[in-house]
């Protein structure tokens, strides 16, 4: 749990998110935040796997279905490949850091996958933490999430 009462399974009772789940008109929103989530830490996954894309093609998959430009089963299909990716890396990060791109882009077929992408992303950031250091990146993630909500909530 972090200072502002929130850790990565907290997300499951934020009522914020909670409630635009079953809202059909804020699915697009919540998987350009799912999306944002993910990439906001998929340099974790790059700096070690330089040459698979398949994370970053899942992130850009779900943008095009958010502009309209790609269909639920193609983005599934990108979310499925970098599932294997996750499984194929043997450092907990870079795994975390793939399957919150594969939870982004799996939020065009389920809204609820959003919160699996802001999980993994804490999770990504989780392995940063260092013991000597009052630093802790797992809380400044869900900060950095929960005022990206709520800009884009803004804008809707």
């Amino acid at each position: 749990m972090n200072k502002k009462g929130l850790d990565a399974q907290g997300w499951r009772d934020n009522k914020l998110l909670i409630g635009l789940l079953g809202d059909k008109k804020a699915h697009r929103i919540i998987a350009m935040w799912a999306a944002d989530c993910a990439e906001h830490v998929l340099h974790i996954f790059e700096e070690k796997y330089p040459e698979d894309k398949r994370p970053r093609e899942a992130i850009e998959a779900g943008r095009a279905w958010i502009r309209g430009e790609k269909r639920v089963g193609e983005v599934r299909k990108a979310a499925i490949a970098t599932h294997a990716a996750a499984r194929q890396v043997n450092q907990d990060d870079a795994r975390a850091a793939a399957r919150a791109a594969g939870h982004a882009a799996g939020t065009a077929h389920v809204a609820g996958h959003a919160i699996h992408a802001a999980e993994y992303a804490c999770k990504a950031v989780s392995f940063l933490i260092q013991p000597e250091s009052d630093a802790n990146p797992m809380s400044s993630e869900i900060e950095w999430q929960l005022t990206h909500l709520r800009k884009l909530l803004e804008k809707r």
